[in-house]
């Protein structure tokens, strides 16, 4: 008997309904992770195991369309209010080289998002007795790298609330400051860090970073 030839537009339809799904997920429901946004939508839309799923930049393409047509005016205040919170947050923090990532650099952040910021320190120690001494309420997650060559994880992750946003540090080593950051989206490209006065003239312009090139 023959085999079957795939439906590839039926899988394509497939892959953009997933895509769309998951970009509600996150706009709406506050989703953070686009793997974990993609499997709910997977599974909410019916799809089998061996469904071939969407690129998160598909899934960013449509979070993009869904927060420009339903929620442009709340996101674009929301983006500037963390834009500014993370630069306060830089300068504070000015001896760690912090550099921000994440949503708020590349402007899919929303009404759930988190300021997300790269420290570079001798330690991660370094970043806790700063904020001890200087009375900042913090918490730690991730605290030390699971295996011996996962030289690119953060030696400790912290979080901090600034004026009621969430901000989460990733400490890492120093010489860990001159590798090329990986994008949000999972690739690397010339948006994956930013340097407070990139992030400044950010604010100032008013712009939403384009995603970059795979």
């Amino acid at each position: 008997m023959p085999r079957r030839k795939p439906d590839h537009a039926a899988s394509d339809s497939q892959r953009r309904s997933i895509a769309a799904a998951a970009a509600r997920l996150m706009a709406e429901e506050g989703v953070t992770d686009y793997g974990a946004a993609k499997r709910k939508a997977a599974k909410n839309c019916g799809a089998g195991e061996g469904e071939s799923l969407p690129t998160n930049e598909e899934i960013e393409t449509e979070l993009r369309a869904y927060q420009s047509l339903y929620q442009e005016d709340e996101q674009r205040d929301r983006l500037h209010e963390m834009r500014e919170i993370a630069i306060a947050v830089m300068e504070f923090l000015v001896d760690f080289r912090p550099y921000l990532t994440g949503g708020v650099l590349d402007g899919t952040a929303g009404r759930y998002s988190a300021v997300e910021l790269d420290l570079f320190a001798d330690s991660a120690k370094d970043v806790e007795i700063f904020m001890l001494s200087r009375d900042i309420s913090y918490e730690t997650s991730d605290k030390g790298r699971p295996v011996p060559h996962a030289a690119h994880l953060p030696e400790a992750r912290l979080r901090i609330d600034w004026n009621g946003v969430p901000v989460f540090l990733s400490v890492y080593p120093f010489n860990a400051e001159r590798q090329q950051k990986k994008g949000t989206q999972g690739h690397r490209g010339p948006h994956g860090r930013a340097k407070p006065a990139e992030v400044a003239a950010l604010l100032a312009a008013g712009l939403a970073l384009p995603a970059s090139p795979p």
